[in-house]
């Protein structure tokens, strides 16, 4: 049997109803998170703290290469087979299956798979951004994993992610690729102003070395909170006066006051006769508004899109 008669779903934009999806969706959210800070104690830090990211793959996610004293490893996630793979430079590789299981188990082995390619690390094992957490090795509440939902939420973000990649073409300012934070759970993207900013009073130092230069993010989470469903997010920081009032695109959008920033959900965008039109939408309006409120030097930030494609047939 073939990894596509394992999942059948070929919807492009599927459902992804939150109630039914969330104890994955939490359960994965740690095992990532335990992945993650693995990432984060061995890389050296980059601006906005771009080297803990994760990024997208045809077949899942990946964390890219991460330096040990053997040399480099990577681990990805595949949501098509369903399997974490850790391969080091050395050749020597690992592979855990993803399957229902508590986040204790879950850290037992992974950890336990790293020491015996010769890679010791010792993480924080409290999860960050998020409700009531619970440390990693004690976690025997969240345990659930559902592949053909892991399957659909990594689908709905590689469809995600193409268009955003557009959408930041144009910028030429100082901008973050398109990546996915474990921490926050979100596939995310970044544009400057090149301008300093003072991160909120009480931040933590995450927070600290996140927000100290004023930006424009938009991104894309499962949801959590009064949120109860995926949707797709902007916001301006600092936010300028009458950002939370802007008129922007497309009519779904609004602004939530609880989160300061603008909502889109997931499923007006799913049903929408072209749902990567919407999303553009969302995306440049609220860039607009933020960007002309905040008084960005758009002129020197933005340019057009050099045609690459006919330029390298020539």
């Amino acid at each position: 049997m073939s990894d596509l008669d394992v999942n059948r779903e070929v919807e492009a934009w599927p459902s992804l109803p939150y109630e039914e999806w969330k104890d994955t969706c939490d359960t994965l959210h740690m095992w990532m998170q335990i992945v993650g800070k693995v990432k984060l104690e061995l890389c050296s830090f980059l601006n906005e703290w771009w080297e803990v990211s994760f990024h997208l793959t045809a077949r899942g996610m990946t964390t890219l290469t991460i330096p040990y004293p053997g040399g480099v490893f990577g681990v990805d996630f595949d949501f098509i087979g369903h399997r974490l793979y850790i391969a080091t430079s050395e050749g020597t590789t690992k592979a855990l299956p993803l399957i229902p299981r508590s986040v204790a188990d879950f850290y037992e082995e992974f950890m336990a798979a790293l020491r015996s390619l010769g890679i010791d690390v010792t993480i924080n094992t409290t999860p960050d951004e998020f409700e009531n957490p619970i440390p990693f090795e004690q976690d025997r509440q969240h345990a659930s994993y559902d592949p053909e939902y892991a399957h659909r939420w990594w689908r709905i973000l590689t469809q995600i992610s193409k268009v955003v990649e557009q959408y930041s073409s144009p910028f030429w300012g100082k901008s973050s690729p398109v990546q996915f934070f474990w921490g926050s759970f979100d596939l995310s993207q970044t544009r400057f102003s090149g301008k300093p900013a003072e991160p909120p009073k009480g931040a933590d130092i995450i927070m600290r070395f996140a927000e100290d230069q004023e930006n424009i993010a938009i991104g894309f989470w499962p949801g959590s909170g009064k949120i109860k469903g995926a949707a797709f997010y902007a916001y301006t920081y600092p936010e300028p006066p009458g950002f939370k009032t802007a008129q922007v695109r497309p009519d779904a959008a609004f602004y939530s006051a609880d989160l300061g920033e603008f909502l889109l959900m997931y499923d007006d965008v799913r049903r929408a006769a072209s749902p990567e039109a919407m999303i553009m939408d969302f995306l440049e309006s609220t860039y607009e508004a933020g960007a002309t409120l905040a008084h960005w030097d758009r002129n020197a930030l933005e340019r057009k899109v050099p045609d690459v494609g006919s330029t390298a047939a020539k």
